[in-house]
Formats: C-alpha cells, sequence, structure tokens
C-alpha cells in the first residue's frame, strides 16, 4: 500500500477546517487541500492527486456523497479511498456511507488530538 500524504479535505465550516488542518498538517505531518465545498473537491482533485478524500456529508452547491459519486465515476480516481464527517451519524446514514463505497466516516465534533491516527488506522484497512 502507498503511504498517505495528501489528503483532500471538503468543509464548509471554516472554524472546522482550520482545527482539522493544524491537526493533520502538524501532527500528522499530511499535505492538505482544503475546498469550501463539494464542486472545488472535484475541480482540485486532478492538479492535487490525493491520497485520500475527507468530505463533510452537509456542504452547500454539491455535497460530499454527490461529490464523491462524480469523482469515482472517473476511473483515474476509483481508487482514491474516501472518510466521510458528519455530525449526523445515524446508523441508517452512516451504513448508507459505506455501501457507497467509504473507508470511514468519523463522527463530529471530532478530537483533534486523536484525528490524525484515525485517519491513519481507517487508512490502513
Amino acid at each position: 500500500m502507498a503511504e498517505l500524504t495528501k489528503i483532500l479535505y471538503a468543509e464548509d465550516d471554516v472554524d472546522i477546517q482550520s482545527i482539522a488542518q493544524m491537526a493533520l498538517e502538524m501532527m500528522g505531518g499530511y499535505t492538505l487541500k482544503i475546498c469550501n465545498n463539494g464542486q472545488e473537491a472535484i475541480d482540485a482533485i486532478a492538479d492535487f492527486q490525493p491520497d485520500l478524500l475527507l468530505f463533510d456529508v452537509m456542504m452547500p452547491l454539491v455535497d460530499g456523497p454527490a461529490a464523491f459519486k462524480e469523482i469515482h465515476a472517473n476511473p483515474a480516481y476509483q481508487d482514491i479511498p474516501i472518510i466521510f464527517m458528519t455530525a449526523k451519524a445515524q446508523t441508517g446514514e452512516v451504513d448508507e456511507y459505506y455501501e457507497m463505497g467509504a473507508k470511514g466516516v468519523i463522527t463530529k465534533p471530532f478530537d483533534p488530538m486523536t484525528l490524525p491516527d484515525q485517519i491513519l488506522k481507517i487508512w490502513q484497512k
């Protein structure tokens, strides 16, 4: 398995963005490309070439699941794993994300101290 270094991160809440960015870049050592919605993530993927997608579920314009579906429809990006982050983590919804192909689901609010390890564990599954 390749090493996890680059994460394409889509989140519309700037406070959550900065907390996750600090945790993932400073503690995790990852390179992050931050997008404010799913459309920005779709537009950024070709240039950034991420190892992992980390998408909020609910975002304006294009939400996480819709962006993931569009990205995965392109054969060049079908193997990039995704982790969804959501505050609405009812069992039925979480099951849907896994059925869609998600490698993991992280519930908000997340602990910034454990976020890099949490992501790495899901990545290694």
